[in-house]
């Protein structure tokens, strides 16, 4: 069964740090583009940050830029979405995408390019 899991959210003061991790079963991560995207109560949702399947192309939300870092250990296939500065802005729940179409070295910033979906880790941040 393919299966993808987020977790390391929780509640953090406004300027605090969290680092989420993004796990796959049934299948690797390697040379796969994955995505973290970030919904808020009553808004879309939104692209944060991606990887792409290979040569390790980033990018990011020109919100999170300078705060946030996407990396992944290809050891334990996991990626990891390492947030810091953290602001009552960021509060929302964060997903993992995994794109399982082909490589690409540019990663896609829309939802509908990523085919596997983790259910979200809720991230609170007060004030």
């Amino acid at each position: 069964q393919l299966q993808v899991v987020e977790s390391g959210g929780g509640v953090v003061q406004s300027g605090g740090s969290l680092r989420l991790s993004c796990a796959a079963s049934g299948f690797s991560l390697d040379f796969k583009a994955i995505g973290w995207f970030r919904q808020a109560p009553g808004k879309e949702r939104e692209g944060v940050s991606c990887i792409s399947s290979i040569g390790g192309r980033t990018n990011y939300a020109d919100s999170v830029k300078g705060r946030f870092t996407i990396s992944r250990d290809n050891n334990k296939n996991t990626v990891s979405l390492q947030m810091n500065r953290l602001t009552p802005e960021d509060t929302a729940v964060y997903y993992c995408a995994v794109r399982s179409r082909g490589v690409v070295i540019n990663c896609p910033d829309h939802s509908r390019d990523y085919d596997y979906w983790g259910q979200g880790t809720q991230v609170t941040v007060s004030s």
